[in-house]
């Protein structure tokens, strides 16, 4: 396959999956199974091309944090969304530092597909006749944070998966979870892209590939527009449906990847 439209592919799968709750960590490990594989840093920045775009879809708190600061609950809000990221950002450098990498064996992301989709799919029935409140807790914005290092660690969990699993657990209603797992992946992303770019441009990783910058830029433009027009619909999606048809995608494309291992 030509490596234009390589990029190009994964570029939409990244701008597909980034936001969706079914991994986009894993999907990008699978495709690259049969698509050439890309580096590390190549990955992490068509994430954040991904959680860019996002921004305008966002209107109400751009204008709420721009313009109503002031205000005690859009200070908290903040806090909450400051206080995830600190969480992810400390425990994710730490981890970075250790020298911590990603399995990229199809096992784990499918036990992790597997898992997460269960557990969006008792969630849900338990959930049945719930009341959900609207506020995020200061509960809830650690445990996104946690939920958020959890999926660095295991491919296939999706950040967003179990940042909105968790929340909907602690009685959080579905568009509130999205809202708050969608904002505190934009800082979140952009800070490890940071991080992977600094390395990459000042050699901290002597001996690493050389990047070729083009395809980076072709992957975080293509994930960038794919991603828009995903969240988009997904911000409406949440608002008058559950998460079951993506516990039930997860479950059956790890019985697929279960059955490309064993069989």
């Amino acid at each position: 396959m030509n490596s234009w439209i390589a990029i190009i592919v994964l570029g939409i799968i990244e701008g597909i999956t980034e936001f969706l709750p079914v991994s986009s960590t894993a999907h990008l490990l699978i495709a690259e199974h049969w698509l050439p594989r890309q580096t590390d840093l190549f990955n992490i920045v068509i994430q954040s091309g991904a959680v860019i775009a996002v921004l305008p879809l966002f209107p109400d708190r751009l204008h709420q944090f721009f313009f109503k600061w002031r205000e005690k609950s859009t200070q908290e809000y903040a806090l909450k969304l400051m206080l995830a990221f600190v969480i992810t950002g400390i425990f994710g450098f730490l981890m970075d530092k250790a020298g911590l990498k990603l399995p990229e064996t199809l096992q784990p992301i499918a036990w992790a597909m597997l898992v997460v989709g269960i557990g969006f799919l008792i969630v849900e029935r338990w959930l049945r006749g719930s009341s959900p409140q609207d506020t995020v807790t200061w509960t809830v914005a650690i445990v996104v944070g946690v939920g958020q290092l959890a999926a660095a660690v295991f491919p296939g969990v999706s950040r967003s998966g179990a940042t909105i699993l968790l929340s909907l657990m602690l009685g959080l209603s579905r568009p509130a979870a999205t809202e708050f797992s969608f904002l505190v992946g934009i800082p979140t992303m952009l800070a490890a892209g940071g991080l992977k770019i600094y390395q990459a441009l000042f050699h901290v990783h002597p001996g690493a590939s050389p990047e070729n910058w083009g395809f980076v830029l072709m992957g975080f433009l293509v994930s960038a527009v794919v991603s828009f027009i995903v969240v988009r619909w997904m911000l409406r999606y949440v608002q008058t449906h559950t998460f079951v048809v993506f516990g039930w995608y997860r479950v059956i494309l790890s019985l697929i990847i279960f059955g490309l291992i064993f069989l």
